[in-house]
């Protein structure tokens, strides 16, 4: 008798063609409870993955597809993880007794006639409350079912769909699918932005690899010299060398205060927990590498892992400017970045994401993913990365140079949307070819007059005046800081041995040109001040 595991592979093997329109379990009475496809398939969304049976080694998922189901198979020692819809160590896996996610209870929102009065949606089981009550991250239906289908497509709340007659520049810019270049300047005149971001702490262990990169010899075609953006976490940090890069022209933007490893901590944030991360990492930075010109307004998330509405929220209310998280799919043509006022123009990316479903007054600085195959002429299609460290098939520098050239080629031949190259600065360093890599790809780009190596900032600047090519050189908003000399503040930091009682047993060094705080900074004390004293 052919097992419950074994017929599931050839239905698998097969995608359910006719051999196996219907899938077979046994039960240990052997007895034969049959589901269709359509079934197992029935109001499930197309990306969420599920098993077929609990036997086995847990490695095995299957999801719906137009033509039956598709399966993957985690790599030997790893297993499925059905809450969080990924791979991971199997010994980190505690569902393998579970064939899928748990069914939420869904509102009613589609019905051939109104069941609700006007201003009024009805829930799952039937009750009607007022629509705005609807996604607020409050449950008030009694089935909790107005909590239950809040993403970019469902919630009853969404952002409109663009509308270019209310959607006007310098404030807002949006497009049906994304790829509309501001201004309708024609491609031929329209500069290459690449952006150079790079994810983590800034210290020894990188300052030399920024300062051969930046090294205040590479200019751009109007005589300024290059510039990158610096999402960066608190921990570990010198922040004298952050307090330069700034002195410098390069963007400092904030990536977390804690750098929390937990992914689910940042995608199901509270509002507080993205301000004490977001805002507080800002007030660390401002303080302790003497930023005053309220020039940190950009965010990335950890594991870029965004945290919905509320992270948004809380953006919009501390001023800043844009996000730098959500990840736009492999496709022909780039995204261009866009303000959240409108929907955003792209699929919300990847399983575990909370793309925001509202309106928001803030930009959204798209990660286009990389097309990593070596020959894209040839090779099969591959899924894209959106971080050049996670282009696993990368292992050659020879490999990189291909890699940064085809999406070039891209990006310059199709809409010219900025081109993000993003990296922690331990993937470049890890081999020497990699750096010597970049280094040629960026003097090779140099060398044309239509390419600019660019802050964020930058790019937003530019989307909210667009100026062809010709006029570039006299681009105002460009010349700031545009060809910095001169030494560091100080050459020899105060390196402050601090400990808070929010890190028990740990004593941290602060490197600062200010002076030393009584405590080391973190969530509840970021200035280092000390906590307020309560009776």
């Amino acid at each position: 008798m052919t097992s419950r595991l074994a017929f599931a592979a050839i239905c698998i093997a097969l995608l359910v063609t006719s051999e196996c329109a219907r899938f077979k379990r046994q039960n240990d009475e052997d007895e034969t409870e049959e589901k269709s496809v359509e079934e197992l398939c029935e109001n499930r969304p197309p990306d969420e993955y599920f098993r077929l049976t609990t036997d086995g080694d847990c490695r095995d998922v299957v999801r719906c597809t137009k033509s039956g189901l598709k399966q993957i198979s985690c790599p030997s020692g790893l297993a499925f993880d059905i809450d969080r819809q990924t791979c991971d160590w199997k010994a980190k896996v505690q569902n393998c007794n579970r064939l899928e996610k748990p069914r939420k209870v869904l509102p009613n929102l589609k019905t051939d006639e109104p069941i609700c009065p006007d201003g009024k949606l009805s829930c799952g089981n039937g009750e009607c409350i007022n629509k705005d009550l609807f996604c607020n991250d409050t449950p008030d239906c009694k089935d909790g079912s107005d909590e239950n289908s809040c993403s970019v497509e469902t919630d009853p709340n969404r952002a409109p769909d663009c509308d270019q007659s209310q959607c006007q520049l310098p404030d807002c810019f949006c497009s049906a699918d994304g790829t509309r270049i501001p201004g309708s300047i024609e491609p031929n005149q329209v500069p290459q932005m690449i952006t150079l971001t790079f994810n983590g702490a800034i210290n020894i262990d990188n300052i030399d690899l920024y300062e051969e990169i930046f090294n205040g010899q590479r200019q751009n075609p109007n005589g300024c010299q290059i510039k990158g953006t610096f999402f960066m976490n608190h921990k570990y940090t010198n922040y004298s060398a952050v307090q330069d890069l700034h002195r410098r022209g390069h963007e400092i933007a904030v990536f977390s205060l804690t750098h929390r490893d937990d992914p689910k901590y940042w995608t199901s944030g509270s509002y507080d927990d993205w301000l004490a991360e977001m805002a507080g990492g800002r007030l660390i930075i401002e303080r302790f590498a003497n930023i005053s010109d309220g020039s940190i307004i950009g965010v990335r998330a950890p594991y870029l892992r965004v945290g919905g509405n509320k992270q948004f929220e809380m953006m919009a209310d501390q001023f800043f400017v844009y996000d730098a998280s959500i990840t736009a799919s492999l496709s022909r043509v780039p995204i261009w970045p866009y303000t959240l006022y409108f929907r955003m123009p792209h699929k919300c990316n990847g399983n575990a994401q909370n793309c925001p479903s509202k309106s928001h007054p803030v930009w959204e600085i798209v990660m286009n993913e990389l097309d990593r195959r070596d020959d894209p002429s040839f090779d099969e299609s591959l899924p894209g990365c959106h971080m050049v460290d996670s282009c696993s098939n990368i292992q050659s520098g020879d490999q990189f140079g291909r890699l940064l050239r085809h999406n070039f080629n891209r990006h310059f031949n199709s809409n010219r949307a900025p081109l993000g190259l993003h990296f922690t600065a331990s993937w470049l360093k890890s081999k020497k070819e990699y750096k010597e890599e970049l280094i040629k790809f960026i003097e090779e780009m140099l060398d044309r007059n239509d390419v600019y190596f660019v802050t964020n900032l930058q790019v937003i600047q530019w989307m909210q005046n667009p100026t062809e090519l010709t006029g570039l050189r006299d681009f105002s908003e460009w010349k700031e800081k545009c060809d910095v000399k001169g030494q560091p503040f100080c050459s020899l930091p105060n390196a402050c041995p601090l400990t808070t009682r929010e890190l028990p047993g740990e004593t941290l060094r602060l490197f600062t040109c200010m002076e030393c705080p009584n405590n080391y900074p973190w969530v509840l004390d970021p200035t280092g001040d000390g906590f307020n004293k309560r009776r």
